[in-house]
């Protein structure tokens, strides 16, 4: 099992690949968000950070065969769990930025359990990032195209 290290040169590294999957999922993100689909411009980016977290911790973190079918079943048990926080009211949904960020969770305890507190970290920072400040965006967003949204609704 690696070392748990949570170095600047390991961060950063794990950042910079992070930042990637992030900056790559944002235009399908604000193109969901523009035809008012119900996966957005936050929900995007949470699953391509988590998805590369997952990845990361798969290649440099999973020692051995038992501890990546371990981590499948994580992944999936985790977006069974994450599929719960979706509601729908009509032609409305919601919740789908909230069961990304279970999901995105999910990487960072695994990640923690291998000991690549880098990505762990990196993970938590991002998805926090994305939720509080994206939200102002895809509140603005929803209010042009008319799709509004409960007050103080934290799942929107």
């Amino acid at each position: 099992m690696a070392v748990m290290d949570l170095g600047t040169s390991n961060v950063m590294e794990t950042a910079g690949k992070m930042a990637l999957s992030y900056v790559f999922a944002l235009p399908a993100g604000w193109q969901g968000e523009r035809e008012g689909g119900i996966l957005g411009i936050r929900t995007f980016p949470i699953v391509a950070v988590a998805s590369c977290g997952y990845m990361l911790v798969a290649v440099q973190g999973a020692p051995g065969t038992g501890d990546l079918r371990a981590l499948q079943g994580l992944m999936t048990g985790i977006g069974f769990v994450g599929g719960g926080a979706i509601l729908r009211e009509g032609a409305t949904v919601s919740g789908t930025a909230a069961a990304a960020s279970v999901w995105s969770m999910g990487a960072v305890g695994a990640a923690v359990a291998f000991g690549r507190l880098d990505i762990a970290f990196v993970l938590a920072i991002l998805n926090f990032l994305t939720l509080r400040a994206l939200l102002p965006l895809k509140r603005r967003l929803d209010r042009r195209e008319g799709r509004g949204d409960a007050p103080g609704d934290p799942r929107s």
